[in-house]
């Protein structure tokens, strides 16, 4: 008897931690790979990979704009797997924001953000903001050509925001630009302030994964024979996190994190260009008014998500990636949609005559600003109304189709900023840039 009592405990010790995330017993549906793809424990694995790679990277960088740069020489060409350890940190950054950007496609399209779910999903969307603005903030400690002039261009994007932009921007760089302080503020925000505020939410965000009776499964899988964690969760997710370590090694080995030339403030690249998650904002700012791109789309893209728990809804579409054939064919051609729409959009606004110069006497914020915006959302709201009647689609596919509309478009916003604008932000073909 006294056997059998200390066995699990001698378990429960061993395994505590694991069982703290994961509840002793699950649903075997719910071990089906395709229903969340790992998403959610890559990411997690990511963020240790960066908190361990980013300690071993701070005992070697000084901040500050005379030695930031030979910091990061001397850990490549001097210190042993110095290269591949900023190798890894990079490109573990970069996959960081695409599996948590991933996962929150997953949470949409599976239905896992209604209420009990709601402040889960809220949690997820401030994660991933985390998560840009951890990629962000390092991605100016290189001090070099790149990161200088990217960083320049996206602060300067905060200055169009109504009111509080300005001010916002000038705390942020500690000035009128980027210097010193900058660099300070950047990495005590990216080696601290930040690291601590996703470990902090990521803890409330998988508790209340936990409080929700965990992954979400359809409603035929509810009743499916219930398995031990370990080994049938664990082991599946310890494969997942193998593989996972194993291709950023490869890319890692393959592919060298950018390294350019020491930053110049005196001299800017042409094209300067902002990070590539902000391609997308600097590519609309061509087309629209500042306060248009940089604060009225984003903002109104956020309040829909923040908003979307809410739908009123009777569709059990709960784990379900697509409840009907009709809502894949909607998906695939809101996807072909949005990348036409999107092209041509860019095109029109190239070819046409610029509307400040047709009508000087017009404010901008009606020429570039408030008309284009009602002509893109009217014909939005058009495109869906006739998605909706073709396909007969109930809310969560509406819902779907949108999401996959508006992140179509703005692929298309992030490939043509990065592979088609050469100097002057003119459109080129990239052979030519």
């Amino acid at each position: 008897m006294t056997e059998h009592s200390a066995t699990p405990k001698k378990e429960k010790s061993r395994f505590g931690l694991i069982l703290h995330l994961h509840p002793r017993k699950v649903r075997a549906s719910t071990l089906r790979f395709s229903l969340t793809f790992g998403l959610g424990g890559m990411a997690a694995l990511l963020m240790v990979m960066q908190v361990v790679t980013g300690l071993l990277l701070k005992f070697h960088y000084e901040p500050s704009p005379e030695n930031a740069y030979n910091s990061i020489l001397n850990l490549q060409e001097s210190l042993l797997f110095g290269k591949m350890l900023r190798n890894i940190h990079h490109w573990s950054a970069i996959a960081f924001v695409w599996i948590a950007f991933l996962h929150m496609l997953r949470t949409a399209f599976t239905g896992a953000y209604r209420p009990p779910r709601d402040v889960t999903w809220i949690t997820g969307m401030a994660l991933l903001l985390l998560v840009v603005l951890s990629n962000f903030t390092g991605y100016l400690l290189p001090w070099d050509q790149l990161s200088y002039w990217a960083v320049t261009v996206a602060t300067s994007l905060l200055s169009y925001i109504p009111l509080a932009g300005e001010p916002i921007r000038k705390v942020l760089l500690g000035g009128a630009e980027v210097g010193q302080p900058t660099l300070t503020n950047f990495f005590n925000l990216h080696t601290g302030v930040i690291p601590l505020s996703i470990i902090a939410l990521m803890a409330w965000h998988f508790w209340r994964i936990r409080r929700a009776g965990g992954v979400i499964v359809a409603e035929k899988d509810r009743e499916s024979p219930m398995v031990d964690t370990r080994p049938h969760l664990v082991n599946r997710e310890f494969v997942v996190a193998l593989v996972l370590f194993a291709a950023i090694l490869l890319i890692s080995s393959l592919f060298d994190a950018p390294l350019r030339e020491r930053a110049n403030p005196a001299f800017s690249p042409n094209p300067a260009k902002a990070p590539w998650y902000f391609m997308g904002l600097q590519e609309l700012l061509i087309h629209f008014h500042p306060v248009f791109a940089v604060f009225v789309l984003p903002a109104s893209v956020l309040a829909a998500a923040v908003w979307m728990p809410y739908v009123k809804s009777s569709d059990a579409n709960y784990g379900i990636w697509f409840l009907s054939d009709n809502g894949i064919s909607s998906a695939k051609t809101a996807a072909a949609a949005g990348a036409l729409f999107t092209v041509i959009f860019i095109m029109s606004s190239e070819l046409l005559p610029d509307p400040e110069a047709l009508l000087p006497a017009v404010p901008p914020l009606l020429t570039t600003g408030l008309i284009p915006f009602i002509i893109v959302t009217s014909t939005m709201w058009l495109f869906i109304k006739y998605m909706r009647r073709r396909f007969s689609l109930n809310r969560s596919e509406l819902i779907q189709s949108v999401l996959v509309l508006m992140v179509v478009s703005y692929a298309v916003l992030t490939v043509t900023g990065i592979f088609f604008r050469g100097e002057g932000m003119n459109l080129a073909w990239p052979w030519n840039i």
